[in-house]
């Protein structure tokens, strides 16, 4: 009787080794990051996070040298009991979003509102800042 050893696809079995906990790994990554939504309007951008389960005091919003921040902690407790059963579920985690603004954004009238497990932030643009696209033309040497 043989014993055999599964051969990797790309023939470095010690990778595969990490395999299911790179792949837990990427589960909790996407557990703790939340979806966002972002868009270009006329006047700005909007940018619309799904925070379900998390609280508006849990959030913190920061502009840093046109680094958007946007960070909080989610925290939830289920607890179910009867005769027969006793269930407890508690779930905890902080999650951090990071944005690059453009430099034509008016920071000091950025707005956020919170509703329904959803953070939209509204950035508008300076005035007179429409971006317009200019066709450089490329000179020959003398």
């Amino acid at each position: 009787m043989s014993s055999k050893v599964p051969v990797s696809h790309n023939g470095d079995w010690w990778t595969d080794i990490y395999e299911p906990f790179r792949s837990f790994g990427y589960r909790v990554r996407d557990f703790f990051s939340p979806t966002v939504e972002a868009g270009l309007t006329e006047d700005g951008y909007d940018i619309s996070i799904e925070l379900p389960g998390v609280k508006e005091k849990d959030v913190d919003i920061s502009l840093d040298d046109n680094m958007l921040t946007i960070k909080g902690e989610k925290y939830s407790k289920k607890e179910e009991k009867d005769e027969t059963r006793y269930f407890s579920e508690r779930t905890y985690g902080s999650f951090q979003r990071t944005f690059r603004l453009p430099t034509e954004v008016k920071a000091e009238a950025i707005e956020a509102h919170f509703e329904d497990g959803v953070l939209q932030i509204k950035i508008p643009k300076l005035k007179g800042s429409a971006s317009s696209t200019k066709k450089i033309p490329i000179s020959k040497k003398s």
